[in-house]
């Protein structure tokens, strides 16, 4: 993006740096990854970084207002409502696609948002990667940054373990989902427990007494006062793992982010938006009937991860294929035209998709944006079935030099 610092890259460029980043990576973490990491970060130029920062903050302003989150509450399946509800999320994403505006400068434009946890961690490690890495190549050895509002690579650290432990001994936390060492993002979670020191727990592991909580640490019980909840719902039910607690019984733990937010922060929420960055998005049960331009929309089930489910061209048999009384859980979302301004060496262009990560510790009164995460993809979409057997696609950040 920022061409004076894409060129640079480019120029450097060969098998040997790609193969230099993943394998710092991995003997950092000391893990493999089992997703494909990009072979660039993105330079992101500062006009696309202060437009993707306000309208973040903005949408997150936005969507915190209590009469609002009140309504939006109405997404919460009654079978999985978790009593002790904050007044806000401790975890959020944006993500935008990036696209050129009608000026002809790049902007962004929101394709989904959660207030579910990300991979925080792993973006601060694999920054320090790449700056490692860009040190040893002309003109790119300097500072750099992926976090937003001047802060630091140790501010946002104890950010992080202000919002996850929020006070509670570090063995009384603990980062919960299903077979963690099976989960693409472990690595994340390796990175969690070296920056924060919270151990990646299944919760089948746990042991229930009453309505605490307890796990087995070198043969003695530990109290769980706290989940670090990575837990993805479509998983835990299609799965149909067997848990020591029911989500809508009272324990005596807190939550980050509590598990309401996971449907209530939603791709449920972008019908409620009102802004520029927000392309224009109805659920099917709210539709009059199919609109005569179905080809300028796309079709998303409102609670996936990953893409999965997403119908790109969009038909009316999609849509009567639907039952009614699932139309709710289903959106109609206008397309967004990436754009790919990202430039290969051989002057092949690639989309990018920036997540805008935000953190909120329970004594805060609202989140902050604290930094990003960003996907690159050459397919129509940007999962990985879309983009299999392609190469500078991935997970990446992005970063800019830190004066």
């Amino acid at each position: 993006m920022e061409p004076t610092f894409r060129r640079a890259f480019n120029a450097a460029f060969g098998p040997s740096i790609y193969a230099d980043i993943l394998g710092r990576l991995e003997r950092r973490l000391g893990c493999s990854i089992p997703f494909r990491v990009a072979e660039t970060p993105l330079f992101l130029p500062g006009r696309l970084r202060e437009n993707l920062e306000r309208s973040a903050t903005e949408i997150v302003q936005q969507i915190s207002r209590p009469a609002l989150i009140e309504q939006m509450k109405r997404a919460i399946p009654p079978h999985l409502d978790v009593p002790g509800m904050d007044a806000l999320p401790n975890c959020a994403q944006v993500d935008f696609a990036i696209v050129r505006g009608p000026d002809g400068e790049l902007e962004g434009k929101v394709v989904e948002l959660q207030a579910f946890p990300s991979l925080y961690a792993l973006m601060l490690v694999q920054t320090e990667i790449m700056a490692e890495v860009l040190a040893g190549m002309p003109g790119l050895d300097r500072r750099w940054s992926c976090c937003f509002g001047g802060r630091s690579r140790d501010d946002v650290v104890a950010q992080l373990r202000r919002a996850i432990l929020a006070g509670e001994p570090e063995e009384s936390v603990v980062l919960l989902d299903l077979a963690p060492e099976q989960q693409k993002t472990y690595p994340d979670f390796v990175a969690t427990k070296l920056l924060v020191g919270v151990d990646a727990v299944c919760p089948t592991a746990l042991v229930r007494e009453r309505n605490r909580l307890f796990r087995r640490v070198d043969g003695r019980l530990v109290p769980v006062r706290r989940l670090y909840n990575r837990v993805v719902f479509d998983e835990l039910e299609s799965k149909r793992v067997e848990l020591p607690f029911r989500y809508d019984e009272p324990l005596d733990v807190t939550w980050c982010s509590h598990p309401n937010w996971y449907w209530t922060w939603s791709k449920y929420t972008l019908p409620y938006l009102d802004h520029p960055a927000v392309p224009r998005a109805r659920t099917l049960s709210a539709l009059d009937g199919v609109p005569p331009d179905l080809e300028r929309y796309v079709l998303k089930p409102l609670f996936s991860f990953a893409g999965s489910g997403v119908k790109v061209d969009v038909t009316p048999e999609h849509i009567a294929a639907i039952p009614e009384g699932e139309r709710s859980r289903w959106l109609l979302q206008e397309k967004i035209a990436y754009e790919p301004a990202l430039l290969m060496p051989d002057g092949t262009g690639v989309k990018a998709e920036v997540r805008m990560m935000f953190l909120r510790a329970p004594d805060e009164p609202e989140l902050s944006l604290v930094l990003n995460l960003v996907r690159l993809s050459r397919g129509r979409m940007l999962g990985v079935d879309q983009n299999r057997d392609l190469t500078w696609v991935g997970g990446t950040v992005g970063i800019w030099p830190v004066d």
